[in-house]
C-alpha cells in the first residue's frame, strides 16, 4: 500500500484534496503536516483536523512552519476567507494536533519507510525545505513529491509570472527543486473552466452527503472571490488536481520533463519558476541542465469532475 504525507496550508481547495486522499482506501495516509500560507499555521491545523473529521479519518496532524524561510508571513484572506474555509463557522474540530513538530515527523517517517513515502505538497514548501536543510540525506530517501505549485506553462495568479504557493516562499520552493527527490508539478494552468465547480456541481454538493455539504460551504468565499474578480461563477481546485494526479490512474494524460529554476530575487520575477524543456531550448543551453521535475501538461478534465462529485453525493 502506498504511503502518503500531505503538507498543507489548508484553504478550501486543500480541503478538497484532503478529502480525495482520506476517502481513498488504497493508500496509507500516514499524517498531515500544516504550514502557513492561505491562513496562519494554527488555522490551517484546525482546518485540516476538521476536514479529516468530516471524512471520519483519523490521520494525525502535525503543526509546521508559521512563516516563510526568510520573510514575514503575508495576510491573504480575500480568496478563502479569514478562516480559509468560507467564514461559515464550520471549523470546530474535536481532535488536537500532535506535539511532535511537522519537520521531525516528516524526517522520522521517511527514515522509517525509506523509498516509500510520497509527499503531496499543497501549500508553500517551507516544511519540505526545512526538512531538506535539516537532513538532506534522509530526505533523499523520500519516494516522490507531488507539488501544487507554479503557474505551469500559463500566467501566475499571485503576480503575472508567479503562482501563490511559490510566491509566498520562493526560497523554500528553490530548495525543494534542488533536493534530488523526484518531483511532479501540477501547475495552476491545469485550472480551466472544465476542472472547476460551476452552478451544477456546487448545487450537487449542497444536496449531497455531509462531505459535499462541507466542501460547498468551505468554498463559498472562493466562489465570491471569483465572482468579484473574474465575473465567473466557478470554484477552481488546484490542490485537488494535484492530489488527483497523485492518486487516480488515467488522470494525467501528458507531461514533460524539465529543469525547473525558481527565481528568489526580490523583484518582479520573485516566485517565478522557469521551465527549461530540452525540446524548447538551443542545444548549448539544454545540455547545461538536468531535468529535476516532471511538469503535467494535460489531464482528463471530465474524469476529475466525475470522480470528485461521486465522492460527495
Amino acid at each position: 500500500m502506498r504511503k502518503f504525507i500531505i503538507d498543507t496550508d489548508t484553504g478550501s481547495d486543500d480541503a478538497a484534496a484532503i478529502i480525495i486522499a482520506a476517502l481513498n482506501r488504497n493508500i496509507d495516509l500516514l499524517g498531515v503536516t500544516t504550514v502557513a500560507g492561505n491562513v496562519s499555521v494554527e488555522q490551517a491545523t484546525k482546518n485540516a483536523l476538521m476536514t479529516l473529521e468530516v471524512c471520519e479519518a483519523d490521520a494525525p496532524v502535525y503543526i509546521g512552519a508559521g512563516c516563510p524561510l526568510l520573510s514575514e508571513r503575508k495576510e491573504t484572506i480575500s480568496v478563502h476567507g479569514a478562516d480559509g474555509m468560507g467564514d461559515c463557522g464550520i471549523i470546530n474540530p474535536k481532535r488536537s494536533a500532535q506535539t511532535k513538530r511537522a519537520v521531525d515527523f516528516i524526517l522520522d517517517t521517511v527514515s522509517e519507510y525509506p523509498d516509500e513515502v510520497e509527499l503531496v505538497v499543497l501549500g508553500p514548501a517551507t516544511n519540505i525545505a526545512l526538512a531538506v536543510l535539516t537532513d538532506r540525506e534522509t530526505m533523499k530517501k523520500a519516494k516522490h513529491i507531488w507539488s501544487m505549485g507554479t503557474p505551469g506553462f500559463g500566467p501566475g495568479n499571485a503576480t503575472p509570472v508567479a503562482e501563490f504557493n511559490v510566491f509566498i516562499d520562493a526560497e523554500a520552493y528553490a530548495v525543494m527543486l534542488e533536493s534530488g527527490i523526484p518531483i511532479t508539478i501540477a501547475g495552476f494552468d491545469l485550472c480551466t473552466g472544465k476542472t472547476g465547480l460551476g452552478k451544477k456541481e456546487l448545487a450537487a454538493l449542497a444536496g449531497g452527503n455531509k462531505i459535499g455539504k462541507f466542501l460547498e460551504r468551505a468554498t463559498s468565499q472562493l466562489l465570491q472571490f471569483k465572482l468579484n474578480t473574474r465575473q465567473t461563477y466557478m470554484v477552481d481546485l488546484p490542490d485537488a488536481l494535484a492530489m488527483a494526479a497523485a492518486l487516480w490512474d488515467g488522470f494525467v494524460l501528458d507531461s514533460v520533463n524539465c529543469y525547473c529554476k525558481c527565481c528568489t530575487q526580490r523583484n518582479e520575477t520573485h516566485g517565478q519558476v522557469i521551465f527549461y524543456r530540452q525540446d524548447r531550448t538551443y542545444e548549448a543551453v539544454s545540455d547545461m541542465y538536468k531535468a529535476n521535475a516532471e511538469v503535467i501538461t494535460e489531464v482528463d478534465e471530465n474524469l476529475f469532475i466525475e470522480k470528485l462529485i461521486q465522492l460527495m453525493v
